[in-house]
């Protein structure tokens, strides 16, 4: 019982992490550019992992390892480059963090959406939430009494497609390999990549870092080392689908924080699109079969 209160509060942790990382990001931008912020807080990231690994991964690797470790963190770096880069963008043009957290965790319903599209299996709740996410997509992005689609929030859900994508490439790899390690080289690669366009495209004022110098720490070390470390602990005692429904209470959270930090305030149509994403969100990550067996050993 302690094992399972200990597992849920590191998965809240986590959630509660990342969702307030959107606050980080939306103040971020207002002194950097989105190559800069992502640059700077993933080397910081990557530098952060360094001790977990340490600490959880000891093991020495060889050659084959290293290739192993190598070739899929650079493919998921790429795609996780051109997600958070997207996401970066869209927290600036939207100016919400609220509103890019939700429209951000369309992700969770696009990948067994994806999924199915391949010739997968998918559940009635996958559908059901599908249409929940659609509905209060079109409820947060009123205004007035026209419904339209800013450039962020097109961005934003262009986005939510590429972190689908990522979450289905570490997926395809995570299992054979070290996922610390594995971690490690995609943080180092978006990066990198980051860190070059920054240097062709932005003006990096070192002035301009250390104002941003919160949100860029707060980003980089508590959203990606911290976050990451108690989602891996919290992972080993939790069912796969309580821990992905904890999971998307992250854009709850970017609400949160929002509304907190920023006095971010939304119309009463936008939080009712807020509510149906979520519950989309939350069904999407629902399997009868599971559900069937839980309820017989319940009885």
């Amino acid at each position: 019982m302690k094992t399972k209160i200990k597992s849920t509060i590191l998965l809240f942790l986590t959630a509660m992490i990342w969702g307030f990382a959107f606050v980080a990001q939306k103040v971020g931008a207002e002194f950097v550019g989105a190559f800069t912020f992502n640059g700077v807080r993933f080397m910081l990231g990557t530098i952060s992992l360094i001790p977990v690994i340490l600490l959880f991964e000891r093991e020495k690797l060889d050659k084959e390892k290293i290739k192993r470790i190598l070739v899929p963190g650079v493919i998921a770096g790429t795609v996780l480059f051109i997600a958070s880069t997207l996401q970066q963008y869209g927290v600036e043009i939207t100016g919400s963090a609220g509103k890019a957290g939700f429209l951000t965790g369309l992700y969770t319903v696009l990948v067994p959406l994806i999924r199915f599209v391949m010739g997968k299996k998918t559940s009635i709740f996958t559908l059901f939430g599908a249409v929940f996410a659609v509905v209060g997509l079109f409820f947060l992005c009123m205004t007035g009494n026209e419904f339209t689609f800013g450039i962020g929030d097109v961005v934003l859900i262009i986005g939510a497609f590429f972190w689908a994508g990522h979450i289905l490439v570490v997926d395809k790899y995570v299992n054979d390999i070290s996922p610390l390690k594995f971690s490690l080289v995609q943080f180092l690669v978006c990066g990198v990549l980051s860190l070059a366009f920054a240097f062709i495209l932005e003006d990096i004022e070192l002035s301009a870092i250390k104002s941003a110098g919160i949100p860029i720490l707060y980003g980089g070390i508590m959203s990606v080392g911290v976050a990451y470390t108690c989602q891996i602990l919290g992972q080993r005692d939790a069912d796969p689908t309580f821990a992905s429904i904890v999971f998307s209470t992250e854009s709850v959270f970017s609400a949160i924080g929002g509304a907190i930090l920023l006095n971010e305030i939304m119309s009463g149509r936008g939080y009712l699109g807020c509510v149906l994403i979520f519950i989309g969100i939350v069904l999407s990550q629902l399997s009868p079969a599971e559900i069937k067996s839980k309820l017989k050993k319940n009885r």
